[in-house]
């Protein structure tokens, strides 16, 4: 007996060790409230069955408006299926999916409740790459714009567009910009806030209700590093300034120190150097993905 009584604790020290909380298992929840209506939101593309996973925007409301024609904002969330316990009574959802959207008037009593909204709408989801090597997401800025007659950047819809999101957007034409991000170092070797460069793609495109768009967006540009030197290979003269111009004479960019570098689209340049009140000039070719220096011979 003393044997059996023995087995017995420990089983029942076992099952309490693998059903504890404490070691990563999730305890039941119940979600109905008493006295509040649990509603559980998802959305979906039409002509889809699996629901949205990110981008989404969820708001609730009251269904009577104030006096004055608002709304109070009642709950909001940014996940792809929130859930929200509210008093019983009317309401109106919103979900905001980039420039998509769609409305839902409901009416909740005591309860457990779960809608989808179906969004009359299509997605896209922008990357961009260099040499068939992707670029991280934060290095480059992505206008929208609608075209509008022969005006391609006809309306500016989507001023800081994310790449690598899904971006919901009403069917039709549009006309997208990525623009590469170069994230350089000053002469002092700190980082500097993220410059535009002129390596700029541009691409039109359609986006059908119901479908995700992946547009994948080429750059070609490379990393250059300028210095003014005495001799081929000999050592970068400090308290150098640079002015990079096209062949036409528009202007790049312009740095200072001694050896600065920038990201320039594929192309031919010209680079001015200045040092102790003298200039030197030289031309140079850029290389889709070659990072190289460009000397500057100072004589």
């Amino acid at each position: 007996m003393l044997g059996f009584l023995q087995r017995l604790t420990l089983w029942l020290a076992l099952g309490a060790l693998v059903g504890s909380p404490a070691l990563g298992q999730t305890a039941t929840i119940p979600t109905t409230q008493p006295g509040k209506a649990v509603l559980h939101l998802s959305a979906i593309l039409s002509g889809q069955t699996d629901p949205l996973r990110g981008g989404l925007h969820w708001r609730v409301y009251p269904a009577r408006a104030e006096a004055d024609g608002s709304r109070a904002l009642i709950a909001e969330s940014l996940a792809a299926q929130p859930t929200f316990a509210l008093a019983p009574g009317d309401y109106v959802v919103h979900l905001a999916f980039g420039l998509a959207g769609q409305t839902k008037r409901l009416a909740l009593g005591e309860e457990e409740r779960s809608e989808r909204l179906t969004l009359n709408a299509g997605a896209l989801k922008i990357t961009g790459t260099v040499a068939d090597a992707p670029i991280p997401a934060n290095r480059l800025a992505i206008e929208i714009f609608v075209p509008q007659g022969h005006n391609p950047e006809g309306k500016l819809v989507d001023a800081k567009a994310s790449a690598g999101e899904l971006i919901g957007l009403p069917e039709g034409p549009y006309h997208i910009v990525s623009t590469y991000l170069d994230a350089g170092s000053s002469a002092t070797g700190k980082a500097n806030a993220p410059v535009p460069t002129n390596s700029i793609v541009a691409a039109d495109i359609r986006v059908p209700a119901g479908k995700i768009i992946d547009l994948a967006l080429r750059h070609r540009f490379a990393t250059l590093t300028l210095k003014l030197v005495n001799a081929p290979g000999a050592e970068a003269l400090a308290n150098s300034s640079f002015t990079v111009l096209t062949p036409g004479g528009d202007l790049i960019r312009e740095l200072v120190g001694a050896f600065p570098s920038l990201v320039l689209a594929e192309g031919e340049y010209v680079v001015i150097a200045r040092h102790d009140q003298k200039t030197y000039q030289t031309t140079f070719q850029v290389q889709s993905a070659l990072d190289r220096d460009v000397e500057v011979i100072a004589q």
